[in-house]
């Protein structure tokens, strides 16, 4: 066993202590993954990611997917798991509170590094 001691985390309390949108916060850890909390609000930027595969569940709000392929609408309880190498954008016309699941080398803009990357991650 982790010498971590074992700690529920309660999801509207953790999107709680968190106010910008588009900055991924860091809830938790599984094996080589992190369990992330975003707000989403508006479009963000087209992107890929090489090696990683992204895992969104929708908490609250509605989220669309855009993929080259068409778009997918997630509401809350539902989840995608976009593919490395897919390139996609996220949408949410009102704020989104989204669970992410991808590995911890994952940066937020996959191989596209602008004024919306994140680079060291805040926790809740």
């Amino acid at each position: 066993m982790g010498t971590q001691p074992l700690a529920k985390v309660n999801l509207a309390q953790a999107f709680a202590r968190f106010s910008e949108c588009w900055s991924p916060k860091i809830a938790g850890e599984v094996n080589d993954c992190h369990v992330k909390l975003a707000k989403l609000d508006g479009e963000f930027v087209w992107h890929t990611h090489e090696v990683e595969d992204e895992l969104f569940l929708v908490v609250k709000g509605r989220l669309t997917m855009q993929l080259r392929s068409g778009d997918v609408v997630l509401e809350p309880g539902e989840f995608l798991i976009v593919p490395h190498g897919m390139e996609h954008c996220p949408k949410a016309e009102t704020e989104c509170w989204v669970l992410l699941l991808e590995p911890k080398t994952t940066l937020n803009t996959g191989d596209l590094v602008n004024e919306r990357t994140v680079r060291e991650l805040g926790r809740v």
